[in-house]
């Protein structure tokens, strides 16, 4: 039995790699999948590569190419989830802030240093004319972090996955004025460099089963239904996330990887673009 460790974020994307595991289909093919819930999200699971705590990683392709252009030793086997991610843009449900331009020069929670709430920061600001030199931060670490900071008035504002979030609107603990589409794919599945060098075989029959997995996965009979139920979410909200959630079986093109390392270039967040053959790893 072959043991490969892999993290994602505890969300609903990720499903499919828990109904995999569940029902034996690594197991059948001699893999002993081991999967890590990383609540922090993609600023610690670079980490977590770079420290040779996760083989794998089910990642914000933002935050992922932002690190291994500061030199962290991964590659890229596959874009996991093609449509882009919905991030919504929380204030405390009590503030007075209304619309975006309330927030200009405010402070932001953000999971950690490098992490997409932080980087989508950036996007937000260039997309509303803001200076991003003038963005402050808010370290949280977690939803529940944030949720502490926007109702002490340590920040002003969350960016967090849009669907992620609504229990909270919900609740009445955060009030949503927007949302920012990322302009690019949301997650991307990548491998430590060593790791891969000597377990391509396995990597590729991982992908070949959470591939066959995702390909029909809002086919599952009662999916919907198990979704909510799982992350506590409204029916109707659930199948609207389905309607826009286009999971992807193929890696990413260089036409595609060239595209998202300008825009990050543009954007600041990257200061140094990477080469196509050193980040995509072909198998």
């Amino acid at each position: 039995m072959k043991t490969v460790k892999i993290a994602g974020v505890p969300e609903h994307f990720n499903l499919p790699w828990h109904l995999c595991i569940e029902n034996g289909e690594f197991e059948e093919e001699n893999i002993d999948l081991q999967w890590t819930n990383v609540p922090e999200g993609t600023g610690k699971m670079c980490q977590m590569l770079r420290d040779g705590e996760t083989d794998l990683a089910v990642i914000l392709t933002e935050g992922i190419l932002k690190d291994i252009a500061a030199g962290n030793p991964s590659k890229i086997v596959q874009v996991y989830v093609q449509s882009p991610l919905i991030w919504g843009i929380h204030v405390d449900a009590k503030s007075d802030f209304q619309t975006l331009k309330d927030l200009k020069n405010k402070k932001a929670a953000i999971s950690r240093l490098g992490s997409g709430s932080q980087l989508m920061a950036y996007v937000n600001a260039n997309e509303q004319g803001w200076e991003m030199d003038d963005l402050e931060f808010e370290i949280v670490n977690t939803i529940d972090g944030a949720v502490d900071a926007l109702t002490n008035k340590k920040a002003d504002y969350f960016m967090w996955e849009r669907f992620m979030t609504k229990p909270l609107v919900d609740k009445g603990v955060f009030r949503r004025i927007d949302d920012c589409p990322t302009p690019w794919p949301s997650f991307i599945i990548v491998g430590r460099d060593e790791f891969l060098k000597k377990n391509a075989k396995t990597v590729e029959t991982i992908l070949k089963i959470i591939n066959k997995t995702t390909v029909d996965f809002k086919e599952i009979p009662e999916i919907d239904k198990k979704l909510s139920e799982l992350f506590n979410q409204k029916a109707e909200d659930i199948k609207e996330w389905l309607k826009l959630t286009q999971w992807s079986q193929k890696n990413l093109t260089e036409k595609s990887f060239n595209k998202i390392q300008n825009q990050l270039f543009d954007l600041g967040i990257i200061d140094k673009k990477s080469i196509f053959v050193e980040t995509v790893k072909a198998l």
